[in-house]
């Protein structure tokens, strides 16, 4: 018989921990903010109707409330920019909601799935690419509906690599996450689990020991973050990035490049050496999902694109993102870049190197075998 779910306790029984009690006093009204940012957004806290506001007293303090273009604000306060419309956009741009096979399972590719297990976010981001889930239209998964999202993927043996998300997952009570994660351990098809979180970003406390224990239970197992400016690089986020990677857990990062809060390249090159130092992989840098209302937080293609290019040269290779969209109608991420091919030509290629010099690269001349004498 298989052994029932423990309930959640993220509100009763671990209000005691540290992490615990700064999300309890997380800010959800305007009215609770520091009285200059309660005026700044109290003309349009209509943005709240499209998608509620909250943030975490913590990342809040790394914000400059008299910057009316502070990049941590812009990620977290509601903006009277999000109520204006714009033809041709729709609501969840990348079609989760048309890829998913059972609620709360996501499947856009056929060898991997998203497991949407996390009910809520420390912080919710202005630019999150779920958005509909503040608006109650997506919810975390209780036991049943993750019986169903395990029965699933054991009829589906094609996926084995399965991202465990939200919300953030990671807001869950280790013992309820740990019964997620061994839930999907006893599938034998599932081989890489990996686990989406902006907790080392919003609420680092929550990356406890314990945690760290939970985790290096189930591996191979990688966390994918996602910071966006330097400044959400903090002691307490260096602690908590250290405990991942000490464990020999891999931390990837996801960057979302947003205008005014990381398009500027040096500020993108910052964040990436500095990760890069605290092992951790700058791994994907995403154009802003195309959500109605986000115009202005998102930048254009040819921005991206010096962005992308900065970085070339400047960087180690493993320290440099891939710059992606997330293709709309769900078809998938697709790697986009400056062109270093100048032209082709016979028998060679003129390639242009990050300095701008053009350099010619030979094709290889090959000989075709001497047919053997009949």
């Amino acid at each position: 018989m298989q052994k029932s779910a423990p309930r959640q306790r993220i509100q009763k029984g671990a209000i005691a921990t540290p992490w615990a009690q700064e999300l309890a006093q997380a800010i959800a009204r305007p009215e609770d903010l520091p009285e200059a940012l309660a005026e700044r957004i109290a003309p349009f806290a209509n943005a709240q109707g499209l998608f509620p506001f909250k943030v975490t007293p913590y990342y809040l303090s790394l914000a400059d409330p008299r910057d009316p273009r502070d990049p941590i604000l812009l990620q977290c306060l509601p903006d009277a920019a999000e109520l204006k419309e714009r033809p041709g956009l729709e609501l969840d741009p990348i079609a989760e909601r048309r890829h998913s096979p059972l609620p709360g399972l996501v499947r856009r590719y056929p060898d991997r799935a998203a497991l949407l297990l996390g009910r809520a976010c420390a912080v919710h981001c202005r630019h999150c690419t779920r958005r509909h889930m503040g608006q109650g239209n997506i919810r975390g998964l209780d036991a049943a509906g993750l019986e169903d999202a395990i029965a699933f993927l054991r009829d589906h043996a094609e996926i084995s690599d399965v991202l465990v998300t939200g919300g953030d997952p990671l807001l869950l009570d280790d013992e309820v996450l740990a019964h997620a994660l061994s839930r999907l351990r006893s599938i034998q098809s599932v081989r890489v689990i990996r686990v989406g979180t902006r907790a080392p970003v919003t609420l680092p406390t929550r990356i406890t020991p314990n945690l760290i224990k939970t985790l290096r239970r189930f591996g191979p197992l990688y966390v994918l973050t996602q910071f966006n400016h330097p400044r959400e690089i903090t002691s307490l986020s260096k602690i908590a990035l250290g405990r991942l990677a000490s464990a020999g857990l891999p931390v990837a990062n996801q960057s979302v490049l947003l205008r005014g809060v990381n398009d500027d390249p040096e500020v993108m090159e910052e964040l990436c050496r500095n990760l890069f130092g605290l092992r951790v992989r700058p791994y994907y840098l995403f154009l802003c999902d195309q959500w109605p209302g986000l115009e202005h937080l998102r930048t254009s293609f040819d921005a991206a694109l010096a962005v992308s290019e900065h970085l070339r040269g400047r960087l180690s290779g493993l320290a440099i993102p891939q710059l992606v969209v997330d293709l709309p109608g769900g078809l998938g991420k697709v790697p986009v870049g400056p062109d270093y091919v100048v032209r082709r030509e016979p028998g060679k290629v003129v390639l242009r190197a990050p300095s701008g010099e053009r350099v010619e690269y030979l094709n290889p001349i090959v000989q075709e075998p001497a047919e053997k004498e009949a």
